[in-house]
Order: C-alpha cells, then structure tokens, then sequence
C-alpha cells in the first residue's frame, strides 16, 4: 500500500552516494538532486547509501544533510533518509524529552507498528540511548498516561487473522460496564486495549458495536475535554483504522493557522513506506481535495517537493 516512486532501474549506493556528494560541493546545495535520490529510495537502499558514503566519504550521510540543508527540508530529508526503527526511536526519545514531550507520539509509535517493527524500535531506543524505552516512557508519564502508555510501548502482539469470538463478546462486556461506570483507566480497559491482537481487539469493537448500539469511541467522549479520554481513543483508532488518525492528522496540521510542519513531516515520512495510498484515498474522501493539492496549497519550495515525492505524487 505504499505510494514512494522506486525507478524500475536503480543506480548502485556508490552512484548515488557520488552524486549525493556532488549534491553538497560547489557554491550551492543541489537539493533537487537530495529529493531525486533519497525521496525515490525504500528503507534497504537508504541504508546500504549511508553504508556506502560513510565508507567511501569518512562521514555519517546524515551529518552531510545536516549542515548543507535547513529547516522543514532539512528535518523532512533526515527523518525519512533514516532508517525505520532508528526513526522511531529518535521520534520515542523526543517525545520522551520535557520540552517536546508528546503522549501522542509514543501512542502512535505503539499502535501502528507491527509487533516486530515496535520490538526493533526497542532494540534501536537501546542501542542508541543506552536505556531502555520502557524505563524512559514510565519516568516521563504519570497516573493514567503512565498505566496507558507504558503496556502500549511494552507489548508484542500476536499479529495473526484468527479470533476467538466467545472472548470477543465478553471482552465488549466488559468494556461496556467499565466505560457506563466512568471507570475509564481500569486495568481491565488497559489489558484489553494493550495485549489483544488487532484482529481481536476489532472482533471484540465491531460485537460492542452490534450489541450495544454504539461505537466504542463516541461512548468514550462523555467528557470531550477529558485529555486522556482523547489519548484512549486515539490509540483504539490507531490499532483499528490507522489511516483514520493520519487522516485526521494531517487535516489540523494542514489546517491550522500557521501549519504545524512538523505533525506533517512526521506523518509523511512515517507513512510513505506503509499506508499512505489508504491515507490518501481518506484525506480526499474526508476533504473533497487531494493531499498533494492540500500540502502544495500550504507549503513551498524544496520542503513541499520533497513532501510531494514521498507521497507519491503523480503516481497513476
């Protein structure tokens, strides 16, 4: 489901480790030739071109980005250039810090990912950080965040289609019962929502749903200015309808007076590689507009370029 644009014909990582070197020299970055190269690489050919310019050029192609471009650009061509699980971790860590502390960061981290990209964002958090992802989530929440958050970072779902519908319906009882009574951080909400496989945790929705004539999440907005609520919620549209909350995403960072860049780069370069054709297909079914028109109406130059590529603008 991914939209980046790979060239049927890929030059090697030493030719394009060359050419991203030519990209820095001379009087002026060549940043069309930046967005050629890394917006139109996956994953493994970004890494072996990091491989191969740090051994043909002594230097991390990242650090080389870093003091030749600036700004939105700068940020969107490092974020995707990086390697998924290293991405995340960066993104964990950040948003574990006081200043760019985000709940919603490492909810979306923990809900969108696989159990075995989320197992290698851990991997990654230690080898970089030399602590683990856990321990730094648990000190930086508190209360409900805390009981929420840390089970969400921390789990290993089974990833598999299979779903016992007996668990289904007295799971959706519960859940029923725990949210009539306001009991809304109970541990029983929070081990549902954190250990059930996505297929079970929809099962156990869809049969809420039928049997008690509501979705799950308009009964979790009793107190719209409840922040936690929103944070529960979110997460069970993370693990159900992802492209849904990218969607919605990706509306208030567009929409908001004075866009919110970096929402839209982390969205973007996060997603390029997975669901982005689903987040498409939603932002215009939700918006009337495409995404690439709404992202070229509220941005510019090589920052909207390299934006534009990485959602596959274009594409047939």
């Amino acid at each position: 489901m991914a939209t980046l644009k790979v060239p049927a014909h890929v030059p090697a990582p030493s030719e394009d480790a060359e050419q991203l070197r030519k990209a820095f020299e001379g009087w002026g970055t060549n940043e069309q030739l930046i967005i050629d190269i890394l917006a139109h690489r996956n994953a493994a050919q970004r890494n072996l071109i990091r491989k191969t310019y740090r051994e043909a050029y002594g230097e991390d192609l990242l650090k080389s980005l870093d003091e030749e471009l600036s700004s939105d650009f700068e940020r969107a061509v490092v974020l995707f250039t990086l390697d998924p699980a290293e991405r995340d971790a960066f993104l964990a860590h950040e948003a574990t810090k006081r200043f760019t502390s985000s709940h919603w960061v490492l909810m979306e981290i923990a809900c969108t990912r696989s159990s075995h990209e989320l197992f290698d964002v851990r991997k990654a958090y230690h080898d970089l950080y030399k602590k683990s992802l856990e321990e730094d989530v648990a000190h930086h929440t508190k209360g409900d965040y805390r009981k929420l958050l840390v089970p969400l970072v921390s789990a290993f779902r089974y990833q598999g289609e299979e779903v016992n519908m007996t668990l289904a319906r007295s799971e959706a009882k519960i859940l029923r019962e725990k949210i009539s009574d306001k009991q809304y951080s109970d541990e029983e909400v929070i081990r549902i929502v954190t250990t059930r496989s996505k297929a079970q945790l929809n099962a156990t929705l869809n049969h809420y749903n039928t049997a008690f004539g509501n979705a799950i999440n308009k009964d979790l907005k009793a107190d719209p200015e409840d922040e936690f609520l929103k944070l529960l919620r979110a997460a069970i549209k993370c693990l159900t309808v992802p492209e849904k909350y990218f969607e919605k995403l990706l509306r208030q960072a567009i929409n908001k007076l004075g866009t919110d860049e970096w929402a839209l780069t982390r969205v973007v370069a996060t997603r390029a590689e997975v669901d982005m054709v689903r987040i498409k297909e939603e932002y215009q079914r939700r918006n009337s507009v495409t995404l690439e028109k709404a992202i070229a109406g509220d941005t510019s130059g090589d920052y909207e370029k390299m934006l534009l590529a990485l959602i596959g603008a274009g594409d047939v």
